[in-house]
């Protein structure tokens, strides 16, 4: 992985943001190997990592994409970099393993599919190999774009189809902002 590019631009998106951070840039390091093991970690801190950290990460996620993007790695190669900021990643893998478990109990006492909120192709994963060995229950993702899923169904259940998503707005010609009506 190119870590001076990596540094050139996260140093040049932090500066223009304002951001009072710093980072390193670490070989490939987890406690979840099963999960997730990634080639380079870039780890942030700082009085604002808080920010980081908000609304379940989404500034940290949000760079790590636009690296990614800088770097033009392919889909697949995603997993190979990591942003993280006070073990935020190694906390969530417990959460959302915890959780796969969780769901997976309920689904075999009630017999009924359990549907996850929508979560990134990384969350999903993390459910999907958490559920790997239970053999009562299976996990598979449904669902287009942002509102991808989880879904847990007892071993034998057929799946139940898509939701369609839903339409767009309308186009309204010669609207605009403020406009009155």
């Amino acid at each position: 992985m190119n870590e001076k590019r990596i540094c050139e631009f996260l140093n040049q998106a932090i500066g223009n943001a304002g951001f009072e951070l710093k980072f390193q840039i670490c070989r490939g390091e987890t406690r979840h190997p099963d999960f997730e093991n990634p080639e380079t970690v870039v780890k942030f801190s700082g009085p604002d990592v808080e920010l980081l950290l908000a609304n379940k990460a989404e500034m940290l996620l949000a760079l790590e994409q636009l690296t990614m993007e800088m770097l033009r790695m392919p889909p697949e190669q995603h997993s190979l970099l990591c942003f993280d900021a006070n073990d935020y990643r190694m906390l969530r893998i417990e959460e959302l393993r915890v959780s796969a478990l969780t769901a997976a109990d309920r689904v075999k006492r009630s017999g009924t599919p359990f549907s996850f909120n929508p979560m990134n192709s990384r969350e999903r994963r993390v459910i999907h190999l958490a559920l790997r060995n239970e053999t009562e229950v299976r996990s598979e993702s449904a669902g287009m774009g942002p509102g991808r899923q989880v879904v847990v169904y007892p071993a034998g259940m057929a799946s139940l189809p898509d939701s369609p998503a839903p339409p767009p707005p309308p186009f309204q010609r010669g609207r605009s902002r403020g406009a009155r009506r």
